[in-house]
């Protein structure tokens, strides 16, 4: 049997996608400096509608989180009144989309909040802030337990007012070096308490916010990505496979929407995974719905499906250049190429 991705799939109950094909969550810039979404990116959204599902760029969950220049929030009425906008643009177009709720931990930067850098431990990352390159990231603060319980508390506010903002759901942003995944990495979590030096300990947090969202909006609406491979401001470390393999079968019985493999390039293989690919591992480890995402062409995704390497398919770059990506699998047509100079165009 050959998959279709085009077809029809029930990701739960309560939510059916129009095909296996989501739009990957890209990091725009676009909020204004109140980390309001602007008329820009109602127009951007709505353009790829015809995507399964849409996962919108990470998406601050509180002022502490940020870590770039323009990135838009999910904590005031006017932030939740202009995804309000993006969703009603996408779901007038027959769309569904999800909020990916993020905190960049110690990739963030007092410039944007004027407070303490919040992380796992006092261990900061060498470099500067993207696209403003003249700050230098700082020395974080450990958070407190009180701390922790805030960030939690605060995830599941977020989700709340994801909903209120017209979102079908939140996808939490666990992966990629930011704070959820650096409390599940040695490297930066080198707590002694109840939240590190064990894998149980270090998927605490994790499965705290998992829990405190499903408790807030359900766990039909609330979906994860991990990175258990990619190691972006992160240093690997033999022990870190000990916490994947704790914290997956845990969040098998939560019955997420999905998990979200987040690591780009499938085709890497990471001796701290046993020698295997991101999307392999976390398909070994969790028999729930799993999205991938790579270079893949429609074709290899379709046999990737059949071959039970993932569920769904997340697609990227090649969805900026092609807003109509959707139309031009199912009629055979060629896809633009992708470069950076098309995207200014493009948004």
């Amino acid at each position: 049997m050959t998959t279709d991705l085009l077809s029809p799939f029930k990701l739960n109950d309560s939510i059916e996608l129009q095909n296996r094909v989501l739009m990957a969550p890209l990091t725009r810039c676009m909020s204004d400096d109140n980390q309001v979404p602007t008329q820009a990116m109602v127009d951007y959204y709505a353009r790829l509608a015809d995507a399964g599902l849409i996962i919108s760029e990470a998406t601050i969950i509180r002022p502490d989180a940020q870590g770039y220049p323009n990135t838009p929030g999910l904590f005031t009425s006017e932030q939740i009144q202009g995804w309000k906008k993006v969703t009603d643009a996408v779901h007038a177009k027959g769309g569904k989309m999800f909020a990916q709720l993020w905190h960049v931990g110690r990739v963030a930067h007092p410039h944007f909040f004027g407070g303490d850098v919040l992380a796992p431990s006092a261990i900061g990352i060498e470099g500067s802030v993207p696209r403003m390159r003249e700050l230098t990231y700082v020395t974080p603060k450990a958070a407190t337990i009180e701390d922790i319980q805030g960030l939690i508390a605060d995830y599941a506010k977020a989700a709340e007012n994801a909903i209120e903002a017209g979102f079908d759901g939140v996808e939490i942003h666990g992966a990629n070096g930011y704070l959820i995944d650096q409390f599940l990495h040695f490297a930066a979590n080198q707590r002694k308490d109840q939240y590190g030096q064990t894998p149980e300990n270090m998927s605490r947090f994790a499965l705290e916010v998992v829990d405190a969202v499903v408790a807030a909006i359900g766990a039909n609406k609330t979906a994860l990505r991990l990175s258990p491979g990619a190691y972006f401001n992160m240093t690997e470390s033999d022990g870190d496979k000990a916490v994947f393999d704790y914290l997956l079968p845990a969040l098998e019985t939560r019955n997420l929407a999905y998990l979200h493999v987040g690591i780009f390039d499938d085709s890497m293989r990471f001796a701290s995974l046993g020698d295997k690919s991101a999307s392999e591992y976390m398909r070994g480890a969790y028999k729930g719905t799993l999205v991938g995402v790579g270079s893949y062409s429609s074709e290899s995704a379709n046999q990737a499906i059949d071959n039970n390497q993932f569920d769904l398919i997340a697609i990227g770059r090649p969805f900026i250049a092609n807003p109509d990506y959707i139309s031009k699998v199912k009629h055979g047509e060629a896809l633009t190429p992708y470069s950076d100079e098309m995207l200014a165009e493009l948004i």
